[in-house]
């Protein structure tokens, strides 16, 4: 089997502090690290991106259809070479985010999601995959309290937000070999710290 690097993605509700959490894992890894983030990371994947968070009336089946595209892009040019020069990419959202607000939120058929999925992606799925678990009503407290502009996932009705909360736990549910739930509602030193003791337990397996 030809050796390749880690792919780690980060995932939770709206508020969870997956962006902040990302970004002290890479710091803490070193600096053989790709960062990159979902819907992005490429300058195709970024356009995609500004329309699927600033398009009012959007549906969710188009936001599938957006994220694959956009992903598609994303493993071919930014992480599946990465990963060929075993260099470890951190992901802010990744595969498990479609089927939380597309399949969960959106109502969209499961198995046609992860059927997409594994189109755009061509079968790579991560090593290891950090869900923050937060009650949305403080996630989008956070938000409401610590961002200057809201998008329009941020301003979805609370329900919604639940919704996708319970795909995301579905998820860990699934998969906990792969997916490791974490409390969110901690400190983010004692956040940082719970990923880091996951991550070392998962490399001395």
């Amino acid at each position: 089997m030809v050796q390749r690097g880690t792919f780690i993605t980060f995932e939770g509700v709206e508020g969870a502090g997956k962006t902040t959490q990302a970004e002290r894992l890479a710091t803490a890894l070193g600096p053989d690290v790709v960062l990159t983030r979902e819907p992005g990371g490429t300058p195709i994947a970024e356009r995609i991106r500004d329309i699927f968070l600033t398009s009012d009336g959007i549906t969710p089946m188009t936001e599938l259809l957006l994220m694959a595209a956009a992903r598609a892009q994303h493993v071919d040019e930014l992480i599946r070479p990465a990963l060929e020069a075993n260099r470890i990419v951190i992901c802010d959202r990744f595969t498990d985010a479609t089927v939380a607000y597309q399949g969960y939120r959106g109502g969209i058929d499961l198995a046609l999601i992860h059927h997409l999925n594994r189109v755009a992606t061509g079968g790579l799925t991560p090593d290891i995959t950090f869900i923050l678990d937060l009650p949305p009503a403080i996630g989008l407290q956070r938000q409401q309290s610590g961002k200057t502009h809201r998008d329009r996932l941020d301003r979805e009705p609370l329900e919604l937000h639940r919704k996708v909360r319970e795909g995301y736990l579905s998820a860990a549910k699934a998969a906990p070999e792969r997916v490791k739930l974490i409390d969110a509602t901690q400190s983010p030193d004692a956040v940082h710290a719970a990923i880091l003791t996951k991550y070392q337990n998962y490399l001395s397996r």
